[in-house]
């Protein structure tokens, strides 16, 4: 494996028994990856396209029945691959009778954090989550955006190597939306790598280096955004200050081009910008 990359997969198969008769699923069929390091890989596919199985393996959470995979250069379950990885699944699988210090405490102590360097991190981080006032409130209270939030928190807790995330974005409330645009941004800064699923191709544009479609279980196709979104055969034109009245003289000079207007409309903003600017403006 190059030390360039930070996941080296090939091969990668995986399948569980399922059913009354125990009938044999293959949910992976042979994955052929390489992650860069620093890179912030969105794999997007439908449900059952071995989105969540694929993340698991990486995590060390799961084996695969055949194949090779290399994460940060070691297994991908081994100790030090383990405590270098920050994992947040699908599910929010936290204790739920237990508070966010308490449950931060416990997961950055199976990181081999010391107690003193938790409970130094611990404040701040709650806090950039928007959870330092529900710190001693068991998580089994907290709404599921809240949760969601929690287990971005817990995941970057260790300033891991790599960090997998999981659907980040189910659940996720308008908070937690920019918490984690903050910190894949600072992952980006940091050349920390990262690796997201999503069913949505809208959540991971924005963020992602590279993506990869996950297809029954095959990675159909993997580039970068913009060389997975382009068509030759179509340009986008943002324009400001054009007038009602001057559409028909744009209509005819495209038809003398031999294009066509597709779809017309005011400009639009991102959720995420709205919801900050009707933040600022309520702070205000």
């Amino acid at each position: 494996m190059s030390d360039a990359l930070a996941i080296h997969a090939r091969g990668v198969t995986r399948a569980f028994r399922s059913g009354f008769w125990l009938r044999r699923c293959e949910v992976l069929r042979g994955i052929n990856l390489d992650v860069p390091r620093g890179a912030i890989l969105g794999i997007m596919g439908p449900n059952g396209s071995g989105k969540s199985t694929l993340l698991r393996i990486l995590a060390g959470v799961d084996r695969q029945n055949s194949g090779t995979v290399e994460v940060l250069g070691r297994a991908a379950n081994s100790n030090q691959t383990l405590l270098a990885t920050g994992y947040l699944p699908e599910e929010s699988p936290f204790p739920a009778e237990l508070s966010a210090e308490q449950a931060l405490l416990l997961l950055g102590s199976l990181q081999g954090m010391t107690t003193s360097r938790i409970k130094e991190l611990t404040g701040p981080l709650l806090q950039r989550v928007g959870l330092e006032a529900a710190r001693k409130k068991a998580l089994g209270k907290y709404s599921r955006g809240m949760l969601r939030r929690f287990g971005i928190a817990q995941a970057w807790l260790h300033d891991p190597e790599l960090i997998l995330f999981d659907e980040p974005t189910a659940g996720l409330d308008a908070q937690g939306f920019e918490v984690l645009d903050e910190l894949l941004r600072e992952a980006r800064s940091k050349s920390t790598t990262v690796v997201l699923t999503s069913h949505l191709l809208t959540d991971l544009v924005e963020y992602c280096t590279h993506i990869a479609v996950l297809v029954e279980g095959v990675i159909a196709a993997i580039g970068t955004p913009a060389e997975l979104l382009r068509d030759e055969n179509r340009m986008t034109l943002e324009i400001e200050g054009l007038s009602p009245e001057a559409s028909p003289a744009l209509d005819a000079w495209l038809a003398e081009q031999g294009a066509t207007c597709t779809s017309r409309g005011a400009g639009t903003r991102s959720l995420l910008e709205v919801y900050r600017s009707v933040e600022t403006a309520h702070r205000e």
